[in-house]
């Protein structure tokens, strides 16, 4: 049986803010095409761990390696380029601007046109932009069914939908590795059955590697095929989600007693 590349290694990452260890030492290995979760009581260290990944922080020691390439002090927007996407788990788009403006700013790092062809509509630049256009239609409003409130404001939007603007803006950036900060936080038992679709969707047809970071356990537990455990910035357990479920580290981590989570 073919074993999947390891798409993202990390090994001995720590991160102090003063006094306090966020990451202790901490290795971890996503093979390609996996949808693992990363999961642990709050202030385990899963969010801080997305942000080193993405750039955003600068761990004290370690290495983080995208398909063999260190990425450990990359800026943000050279992962970006590498193929690293994000959402957010506090909504981060454009408030004022149109759903398709904001998918449309996914896709703006991709686009070869030089500032002067823009400025001035080249004829090759205006056939990329729509051949852009109509790939993210197609391929990512279409997709995540938001086609109904492509023209609309985001800031008008329900939160569901806005959730689902702030997934298709990272889809539309192609990505290698996706990011999933608590995409379901603050979302309703019916909008959270619609988010949990669409990343089974994108996981099976897209073959996408995802890290997702996520309070509800039962989600974890029906959606993921790979789940890691985290406690005070420290891996306490990894492996399929039963097993995981079963843990008794992570039954002590969680609720501190014997009884299986």
């Amino acid at each position: 049986m073919a074993v999947n590349p390891i798409i993202l290694e990390i090994e001995g990452l720590s991160l102090s803010f003063g006094g306090v260890m966020a990451l202790r030492n901490l290795s971890l290995s996503i093979p390609q095409g996996v949808f693992a979760s990363i999961i642990g009581p709050n202030g385990a260290g899963k969010t801080s761990l997305l942000n080193c990944i993405n750039g955003h922080y600068r761990p004290q020691s370690g290495r983080i390696t995208l398909v063999d390439l260190d990425i450990t002090h990359s800026p943000p927007h050279r992962i970006a380029r590498l193929g690293v996407a994000r959402t957010f788990q506090k909504i981060e788009l454009f408030s004022h601007m149109s759903v398709l403006d904001n998918v449309k700013l996914g896709r703006h790092f991709l686009m070869k046109g030089s500032p002067l062809s823009c400025f001035f509509r080249m004829p090759g630049m205006v056939r990329e932009e729509f051949q852009h256009r109509r790939e993210l239609d197609d391929e990512v409003i279409d997709f995540l069914g938001l086609s109904a409130f492509r023209n609309h404001i985001v800031g008008a939007l329900p939160h569901g939908i806005r959730k689902r603007v702030d997934l298709a803006r990272a889809l539309a950036m192609k990505p290698k590795l996706l990011l999933l900060d608590e995409i379901m936080a603050g979302m309703s038992m019916e909008e959270k059955e619609d988010i949990a679709s669409y990343l089974l969707d994108i996981h099976r047809d897209w073959r996408t590697t995802m890290i997702w970071i996520e309070h509800d356990l039962a989600a974890v537990m029906e959606l993921s095929t790979r789940v890691t455990v985290l406690n005070f910035g420290e891996k306490i357990a990894e492996g399929a989600p039963l097993e995981v479920q079963k843990d008794p580290a992570v039954i002590e981590a969680y609720l501190g007693t014997g009884t299986e989570i």
